[in-house]
């Protein structure tokens, strides 16, 4: 007897198709069938056959229907042996007992499973043979010709769901194994169909710079961005938008993984970036010296810290790919702050390293300082690096420094981290024009830099010097081949100082500003705002304190608030012989999002009416 639900109804004997022709009966069937060898009860079956409205006889309709079940499984060949097909009454409803190859759905879920473990392991040829083999026991939608109550439709959904993620998980599989020309076709036709799943854009995308059609990959980026925007008013995920960063600095991690790399399965980075960051090699070496200056009971702890957009975590990926050799044990890698920017407890982020290291779930413990305990046991023996990307403060980075000397931490912040645990910090500040220049050109090529060599050094001043702000605009320009930086630059002029942009539409580091706007106090928040929508760039203490209407001490907290976490940066050099402050233009025009948002803010081009509240600072307008 074989059972088919993956697709029209069908059940065969011995090659004879008898499958119930009455709906109720196909109905009842189909829910038996989807929870083989577990009871349905009753009410379960009332419900899916009759929803709100059973009749007055619905005990012994059915009844009838268990009967006629009954005879059809007794007439085929079944409930003859131990292992036989068979309906069964239980206390308060049915069960169903079919053996495990009886049903292709029993046989699609034992094979995704058996094909995500595989993928999980590393082991992706067998990953993809169980997955494609599950699949392929789809014939169409699941019981296309059965009339679906409510209890069955909500079985059906999320079998579909299952199905999409296995497919997802065969095209991850093919990927690895370097077949991103055989998947194109279908991930097209995919993208096509499902324009916000993410899932199915990222891989697009890969196939596509894979297949040596960067340009084709980056439509993609900006249709799906569209899409969220429209559809779901939403932005991209940081997944989507790391893919779309990778491709424009033509990241190494984007390339088809090596044989080593898919028998050598550490957790965290293992594509080196080296070669794909543009002035920050003294960074690299500052913080490789730091790695290396372990103390004699502790490990090295390095912190790299700077303003949003300013490269952080691809500068950890790079120090991660040179210091390789160092851990010959592997590298961990967790992230700080949760997919709503809040920080992470460090009892969480415990969690996230444990699950890393291949610890089962059950052996986890739940107590927070058990967790630490054994997360420095596993440690004491190992020589690890750990990467922990967006931290907050050293509360969350202190539980989980490893207890063996011989292992580093490597810590990207977006704010200023102080600790004697730390053993150097390494501070990222913007490019200098020189550098911006020279990203530029890798970017979009040296011949179209080389001829507007003037605007595009006046670029890297408009985008403060950060090279994620500079790849939003060479992404613009690589959409636009013909379009010169004399043009480029009067247009990112007027974003950067006009309306704020839609959501999608916008250049600069707005995600990463809003993180390190979250993590500050609501006093800050506020002078964040108002900094942002004054028409002027310079702020001095005084100024400020009149803005804000508070004292000049609680002005300075405040300012340098803002300064640890890189939302306003320190002008040496005033005339006056006291620091000034300056937000960036980038970061400039998320704030005046904010400011737009919560109704504070100044606009810029309204002139101050009021005789209590001077001008800030009479000094030439930056951008």
């Amino acid at each position: 007897m074989k059972v088919n639900l993956l697709g029209p109804l069908e059940v065969r004997c011995e090659g004879d198709v008898v499958t119930p022709s009455a709906p109720k009966l196909r109905r009842m069937l189909s829910l038996l069938v989807v929870h083989a060898n577990s009871v349905v009860p009753n009410e379960q079956i009332i419900e899916e056959l009759w929803d709100v409205n059973p009749p007055t006889t619905v005990t012994t309709t059915l009844q009838t229907y268990v009967y006629q079940l009954r005879k059809t499984l007794r007439h085929h060949g079944g409930e003859r042996g131990p292992d036989a097909a068979g309906l069964h009454t239980s206390l308060g409803g049915y069960l169903m007992s079919l053996p495990p190859d009886v049903v292709d759905l029993m046989r699609f879920e034992r094979l995704a499973q058996a094909g995500r473990a595989a993928l999980e392991a590393g082991e992706f040829e067998q990953a993809a043979a169980n997955l494609s083999q599950g699949l392929g026991l789809w014939h169409g939608p699941m019981l296309a010709d059965v009339s679906q109550g409510p209890v069955l439709r909500a079985e059906v959904l999320r079998l579909e769901e299952l199905r999409r993620n296995t497919l997802e998980q065969r095209i991850e599989a093919d990927l690895q194994l370097g077949r991103h020309r055989e998947v194109l076709d279908e991930l097209v036709r995919l993208a096509e169909e499902q324009p916000t799943h993410e899932g199915f854009q990222a891989k697009l995308m890969v196939a596509l710079y894979r297949a040596e059609r960067p340009q084709e990959a980056l439509h993609v980026y900006r249709r799906t961005c569209s899409a969220l925007a429209s559809e779901l008013g939403l932005d991209p995920s940081r997944r989507l938008q790391r893919i779309q960063h990778a491709i424009m600095s033509a990241d190494r991690s984007l390339d088809v993984p090596s044989v080593a790399d898919r028998v050598s399965v550490h957790p965290g980075p293992v594509h080196p970036a080296e070669g794909t960051l543009v002035g920050r090699q003294r960074h690299v070496e500052l913080a490789l010296r730091g790695l290396a200056a372990g103390r004699e009971h502790v490990p090295a702890v390095v912190v790299i810290s700077g303003p949003s957009g300013s490269g952080k975590s691809a500068l950890c990926t790079e120090v991660g790919a040179r210091a390789a050799e160092r851990y010959p044990d592997g590298q961990l890698h967790a992230d700080a702050l949760d997919a709503t920017g809040r920080p992470l407890d460090a009892g969480g982020l415990l969690l996230t390293l444990l699950r890393a290291i291949g610890l089962p779930e059950d052996l986890i413990p739940a107590a927070d300082e058990e967790r630490a305990r054994l997360f420095r046991a596993w440690t004491a023996e190992r020589r690890i690096l750990v990467t922990l990307d967006d931290v907050a403060d050293v509360g969350q980075l202190l539980p989980l420094l490893p207890s063996n000397s011989a292992c580093g931490v490597l810590v990207a912040s977006r704010r200023l981290l102080y600790s004697p645990e730390i053993t150097s910090t390494v501070s990222l500040g913007p490019l200098g024009v020189d550098e911006g220049v020279e990203l530029l050109a890798g970017l979009l090529g040296c011949r179209r830099v080389a001829a507007e060599r003037a605007a595009a050094g006046q670029l890297v001043q408009l985008c403060g010097g950060l090279p994620s702000t500079l790849s939003d605009v060479a992404e613009r320009l690589l959409c636009e081949p013909h379009e010169s930086l004399e043009r480029a630059l009067g247009r990112v002029r007027g974003e950067l100082s006009g309306p704020v942009p839609p959501a999608c539409g916008g250049i600069g580091p707005r995600e990463s500003v809003e993180r390190s706007y979250r993590l500050a106090s609501p006093d800050a928040r506020r002078t964040f705002r108002l900094l942002s929508t004054a028409g002027t760039a310079l702020f001095p203490v005084p100024a400020v304190a009149r803005l804000l209407g508070v004292p000049e001490y609680q002005a300075e907290y405040r300012l340098e608030e803002l300064v640890d976490l890189w939302l306003v940066e320190v002008v040496p050099g005033a005339r006056d012989g006291r620091p000034h402050y300056r937000v960036l233009p980038s970061v400039r025009q998320v704030g005046r999002r904010f400011a737009e948002e919560v109704g504070d803010g100044l606009a810029p081009e309204a002139p101050r009416q009021s005789a209590a509240r001077p001008p800030l600072v009479q000094v030439p307008q930056e951008v």
